[in-house]
């Protein structure tokens, strides 16, 4: 075994993120299947992959010899493994990435791995806190966002910006309804998958969404209880004040009147955004201390490190 460049398989689950990983100084197997379907999806077609990001058909994947394996859901633990890996494969060292909060009950859900040799890895300390993980071992390694040093705030568009994915299926969870009780009085646009089904304008490449991002006054995230979204990192980092609702880990991100503004209160928050659209100085200011946080906090530098170290660690 080379443990200088280690060979890790790793589903396609959530392509930011995987996007991020994949910068480790190791090489990391994407399976893939026709028609890709979930997890299957290789190479995701809105990033920029480097090229330690390899494609595997998913019925090639016993013959690699790996070094680890990285699951991240259900399904890749209690199927997917069984499906494509070969019983020598499923006895290497595993580590489960767990992106979310409980589903179940907030604090009494017991994670599927609590009681499996794995390493598992949450990616923030609100969801280690909130999971039941039981006797498995944990750690926390936080998120990061990749940077974009041509892509910098203006904010010259009098307007808001939304980031979510699904918004219509994850409905009060994703914060639709607190989306379309601040549109009605402040100019907010919607984007991500499936955006348009609710009145949104739609889903966008990474590269160009973020370009399109930086025209906005402010970033608004209406989510009430998943993880700490990656598209808010993203935003803090090329430089927007963020607007946000005081849940899970924000209220350790964003600091009210440091780096955006945050609060349960939506009618504070309206209040706060009118401020942001008359006053576009306060909006940059304020942009600038999130950029400063985002890029202490979540660059990519300090990820790496966090990820390697796990991979050696289990390995």
């Amino acid at each position: 075994m080379n443990r200088d460049r280690l060979k890790i398989l790793v589903w396609h689950i959530h392509g930011t993120y995987l996007n991020c990983m994949v910068q480790a100084p190791h090489d990391f197997y994407l399976p893939i299947k026709t028609g890709r379907p979930e997890g299957y999806g290789g190479r995701g077609r809105t990033f920029e992959w480097p090229d330690n990001a390899i494609e595997v058909p998913a019925e090639a994947v016993r013959d690699l010899d790996l070094d680890l394996i990285v699951y991240q859901t259900p399904k890749n633990y209690f199927e997917d493994q069984y499906e494509i890996l070969s019983e020598a494969q499923r006895r290497l060292p595993r580590i489960y990435l767990e992106h979310n909060t409980p589903k179940g009950h907030p604090t009494d859900t017991l994670h599927p791995m609590a009681e499996e040799n794995v390493l598992l890895v949450h990616v923030t300390h609100f969801n280690a806190l909130m999971w039941d993980s039981g006797h498995c071992a944990t750690r926390v390694i936080e998120h990061a966002a990749l940077p974009h040093p041509d892509i910098k705030y203006r904010g010259e568009l009098d307007r808001g910006i939304v980031v979510v994915n699904g918004i219509e299926r994850r409905r009060r969870i994703a914060g639709l309804d607190v989306w379309q009780r601040v549109r009605e009085r402040v100019p907010v646009d919607l984007v991500g998958m499936d955006a348009e089904r609710v009145g949104g304008v739609g889903d966008f490449p990474q590269r160009e969404l973020l370009a399109r991002e930086a025209d906005y006054r402010f970033f608004f995230n209406p989510i009430r209880y998943t993880s700490l979204p990656l598209a808010v990192v993203e935003a803090m980092m090329i430089g927007l004040p963020i607007v946000a609702l005081a849940t899970t880990e924000l209220p350790t991100v964003i600091f009210d009147g440091f780096n955006g503004f945050i609060s349960n209160d939506i009618n504070l928050l309206v209040e706060r955004m009118c401020l942001l659209l008359k006053d576009r100085s306060e909006a940059e200011r304020l942009g600038r201390n999130a950029r400063n946080v985002a890029e202490e906090r979540f660059n990519i530098a300090r990820f790496v490190r966090d990820w390697d170290d796990a991979f050696r660690q289990v390995v």
